[in-house]
């Protein structure tokens, strides 16, 4: 009766922290899940769930496995913070917190990274730009994602738009039979206030003939627009990251807080 009494009036687990870890993590898992959910609905879309070995065949990005991989990262991570806070179980809070320092301590090491290797990391931007050039007719959700990148940012290329010349549909070489020889996608084009239907086929011949290019489509590269974006957006960019880092810690530190309520309610019995 003695050690009940003391147990009440001890030390025990913080309502607050617990529901508040819990509702955090919820929502974190309800979100991991949705990613999983339209990454797998995409591949099944495009036939990879049926053939498995087509996960290989790109050539380039598949942006799907954007969707699969932080899915999964956070799905993994909110069911083990959810059950671990709502159950009290140590193991799983303990899991969560290494898992989420992991991920903490990859992101300051590769934003360390990239700020000391600046030339390295634009290197890789350009190798990965004209590698998914290549690419651009492989798959759908890769050529998306490429339009996409190319309208935004006001490019065309990694470095201007003979870049399209890596590509077996767009180069110029003469025994290319493609109607779109010597010319770029749509999304380089400069869009015409005037049009309201998107013309696809604006890109045809432009670098066949010697044109003034800039009144066409955008001659600047991807890096260099992305890297003017990026300097233009950098305290909202910085301002994000760090947002992110302030979540993670205080996940980190509510989680380590249960953990040692748990702990000493148990020393208590």
């Amino acid at each position: 009766m003695s050690r009940k009494h003391h147990h009440l009036k001890g030390a025990e687990v913080s309502c607050c922290v617990k529901y508040f870890l819990f509702g955090f993590n919820i929502l974190f898992w309800l979100l991991g899940a949705a990613f999983l959910a339209v990454g797998l609905w995409a591949w099944a879309e495009k036939g990879v769930l049926s053939n498995l070995s087509t996960i290989t065949d790109l050539g380039g990005f598949d942006p799907v496995w954007l969707f699969i991989v932080v899915g999964g990262v956070m799905f993994i991570l909110g069911f083990a913070g959810c059950i671990g806070a709502l159950r009290e179980n140590t193991l799983l809070l303990k899991f969560f917190s290494v898992f989420l320092s992991l991920i903490f301590f990859l992101e300051l090491t590769a934003g360390i990274l990239a700020f000391v290797f600046k030339d390295w990391l634009k290197d890789q931007l350009n190798f990965f730009i004209n590698n998914n050039v290549k690419a651009y007719r492989d798959d759908i959700d890769l050529q998306n994602l490429i339009d996409f990148a190319q309208e935004y940012w006001s490019c065309c290329g990694a470095h201007g738009p003979d870049d399209w010349d890596l590509n077996i549909y767009f180069n110029c070489t003469e025994p290319n039979p493609s109607r779109e020889r010597c010319g770029v996608p749509f999304s380089c084009c400069v869009k015409d206030p005037a049009e309201d239907v998107i013309n696809t086929q604006c890109g045809y011949d432009v670098r066949l003939q010697r044109l003034d290019r800039q009144k066409y489509i955008h001659t600047k590269g991807c890096v260099e627009q992305f890297e003017k974006w990026l300097q233009d957006n950098l305290i909202i960019v910085a301002g994000i990251f760090v947002g992110v880092a302030l979540l993670q810690i205080f996940g980190i530190c509510l989680a380590q807080n249960l953990v040692s309520d748990v702990k000493a309610v148990k020393a208590n019995w």
